[in-house]
């Protein structure tokens, strides 16, 4: 093996961890604490946490999900490492793919991008919209391309948002028509519209343009696939219609092909 890769696997660990660690804390407890186990809630100890190993109350193993994370955060950084972004280098790469993971993981279990992701989602976008464009235009124009391209997929999002209350309220009132209560859950969150607008920070105006047009897309592509697959499995075509999907994985995927592999 290469020993220069020593490095980035060991900081691939590392952001491993980080991801699971938020993704298994900050949802439960909206703050940042020793992590426990998910089945009896005893607390890990550090080694035991970063080393993946069972619940030494309960014996229950961590789970798939954590080993996955470790290994495709491992299996990135390596790879990124020898072949970096264009658009923003190493440094700053990674720690915008850890960023990646965490709002992925949450989003994913918890149909959930929390504010605190998103206000360091913010800083990192400013900090990624303003190094891309600055190169060419200098630092002034840098950081007003990355704002206008935040004030774009905000602004963008959130009319797709307003229009989304109308499925919302449908939905509920199918809901109570089968009996069932409303689970709360909208077509279109306020966090979608807050995570493009972070994205538009990070890729500026117009770069965000191609991102947000691609993950509309995947999450369409992907959308139908759940519909298709749930009417196979002979649920009502009312039913498939008023599953809720998360879409910020697909507007992320849409980030990383951009930010990592279309240039």
């Amino acid at each position: 093996m290469n020993i220069s890769l020593i490095v980035p696997i060991l900081l691939g660990w590392l952001g491993g961890a980080f991801v699971n660690y938020i993704a298994d804390v900050l949802p439960r407890t909206r703050i940042l604490g020793r992590p426990d186990c998910l089945h009896c809630e005893s607390p890990f100890s550090w080694a035991d946490y970063l080393t993946l190993r069972a619940c030494r109350s309960c014996g229950k193993r961590r789970p798939i999900r954590a080993w996955l994370v470790q290994i495709l955060t491992v299996a990135s950084f390596a790879y990124f490492w020898l072949f970096p972004s264009k658009l923003v280098g190493i440094p700053l790469g990674l720690i915008i793919l850890v960023y990646f993971g965490v709002v992925t993981v949450i989003d994913l279990e918890h149909r959930l991008i929390l504010h605190p992701t998103s206000i360091a989602g913010a800083v990192i976008g400013l900090i990624s919209g303003t190094l891309i464009h600055s190169r060419e235009n200098g630092l002034l124009i840098g950081v007003g391309k990355s704002l206008l391209g935040g004030l774009f997929g905000y602004g963008v999002m959130f009319i797709f948002h307003y229009f989304a209350r109308y499925f919302t309220r449908r939905r509920a009132r199918k809901l109570q028509e089968a009996g069932k209560e409303d689970d709360g859950e909208d077509a279109l969150g306020d966090a979608d519209v807050i995570l493009l607008g972070v994205l538009g920070l990070m890729f500026g105006w117009p770069l965000i343009w191609d991102v947000l047009l691609l993950g509309i897309v995947l999450g369409g592509v992907f959308s139908i696939l759940i519909v298709i697959v749930q009417l196979l499995q002979r649920r009502s075509a009312s039913e498939a219609l008023m599953t809720p999907i998360p879409y910020g994985p697909y507007f992320i995927a849409s980030a990383f092909y951009f930010l990592f592999l279309f240039l």
